[in-house]
């Protein structure tokens, strides 16, 4: 069920048997892909680290590969389209020439990326994705949020537009390059993202 903001979720339960303990996002995202291409249902997930992991607070199981209990919380998955290009997100797609100059897109399930509170109203439980886009900000600018965003107070911001929706679509003035939870596409031109509330099956 979709939590809302604010409200407690997850629990520790016994670990299913079935149970695939993979390193970050980017591995989870192969591994969900390969089953929607062969028509399978998601496995529940054991994740172990990544920018999802710290959204949630952390990995809350030391040895999660060989727990009998372990937190469970069930997150939404983000599909994006990739100039026709089907790719899944747990974390987060990048759009941008450069962090300090030019068009920069953000759309994020989870808050985190890497050490940065990049979108601090993010909650991967909620049914909605959010976003944070620029072009107009200043460099000067972009060098104070920039040590702003470990902290989250990069936002609000007059340069930079946030918003949170279940779907959008970008047509952008010229390709720029691309990141799908840490993964580089290349470069995209049009971009479509929805979310899929509920998706996935997570232990920690």
């Amino acid at each position: 069920m979709t939590v809302e903001r604010g409200a407690e979720w997850g629990r520790r339960e016994p670990v299913p048997s079935d149970l695939v303990v993979l390193a970050d996002s980017a591995n989870a995202v192969a591994l969900i892909a390969e089953h929607r291409r062969r028509d399978l249902p998601i496995p529940p997930i054991g994740l172990l680290a990544g920018d999802l992991v710290k959204t949630l607070g952390g990995r809350a199981t030391p040895d999660l590969e060989r727990a009998h209990n372990a937190l469970h919380v069930t997150v939404d998955l983000g599909v994006a389209l990739c100039d026709g290009h089907l790719q899944f997100f747990l974390d987060h797609v990048v759009v941008r020439k450069s962090w300090l100059r030019g068009p920069l897109l953000t759309v994020c399930n989870a808050a985190f990326l890497g050490s940065w509170n990049i979108a601090p109203r993010a909650h991967p439980g909620d049914g909605k994705l959010d976003f944070l886009e620029t072009s107009t900000m200043s460099t000067g600018d972009r060098w104070k949020a920039r040590h702003r965003l470990p902290s989250g107070t990069h936002v609000p911001h007059p340069d930079i537009r946030q918003w949170r929706s279940r779907a959008e679509q970008f047509s952008l003035d010229t390709s720029l390059n691309a990141w799908v939870d840490g993964r580089p596409l290349g470069q995209v031109k049009n971009l479509s993202v929805r979310i899929e509330p509920d998706a996935v099956s997570l232990w920690i």
